[in-house]
């Protein structure tokens, strides 16, 4: 709410407005503390993030259970390496930037050449000039 009138995004969506203090910019949460009934859609960032994310046990817990609770995962270029090291890439439809295509394919996952594609509740996205696409799956997603 902004001045007593929902505030939403481009498609519709209602965009949570949270108000901090002067000088805040962002909250820490204790990822422990998070539970899929939380979150919309899991976005794991592409970049050299995820070389650290794939192994934080409580990011790996997080993806699993978030996975499992069929919610939204959306990981681009770099960020599928969090699903292979989740343990659910296994079976998927992928694509993801070219350094992660082996990890992807020895987990078992399909690796395509296309900017972004959505299997089941997983959306990849392959590099950021295919941002658009991907934004559009998970815009999709997460209007049904």
């Amino acid at each position: 709410m902004l001045f007593d009138k929902p505030v939403t995004g481009r498609f519709g969506h209602t965009v949570p407005i949270p108000v901090m203090e002067e000088g805040n910019r962002y909250s820490v949460v204790d990822l422990d503390s998070v539970s899929p009934e939380d979150i919309d859609c899991l976005l794991i960032p592409g970049g050299y993030s995820p070389d650290l994310l794939r192994i934080n046990q409580s990011v790996l817990d997080l993806t699993r259970k978030c996975f499992e609770a069929g919610k939204i995962i959306a990981a681009i270029c770099h960020g599928p390496w969090v699903l292979v090291s989740a343990g659910i890439s296994n079976g998927l439809n992928t694509c993801g930037y070219e350094a992660v295509h082996d990890d992807l394919k020895n987990s078992g996952a399909k690796v395509l050449d296309v900017p972004a594609i959505r299997d089941g509740n997983i959306i990849t996205g392959r590099v950021p000039d295919d941002l658009p696409e991907f934004c559009d799956e998970i815009v999709k997603a997460l209007s049904e």
